[in-house]
């Protein structure tokens, strides 16, 4: 199964769910939900911006869990 890394490469920038939200423009709850479950599936085009609001490639923002 695929996993997203967003929260774990956002903290480590200092990030927050509030500034990550206003940093990447997509809505606080979508990031929320990102947070609290990372398995959840994103559009491509969230993952786009989020990979530009952490400056990081969208490939170091998924991971597959062989496990799950």
């Amino acid at each position: 199964m695929i996993r997203l890394r967003v929260k774990e490469i956002a903290e480590a920038q200092g990030f927050n769910q509030s500034s990550l939200s206003r940093t990447s423009d997509i809505h606080f709850m979508t990031i929320k939900r990102i947070f609290r479950d990372p398995y959840k599936g994103v559009s491509t085009l969230t993952l786009d911006k989020l990979a530009k609001a952490l400056k990081v490639s969208p490939c170091d923002l998924i991971e597959f869990d062989p496990d799950k």
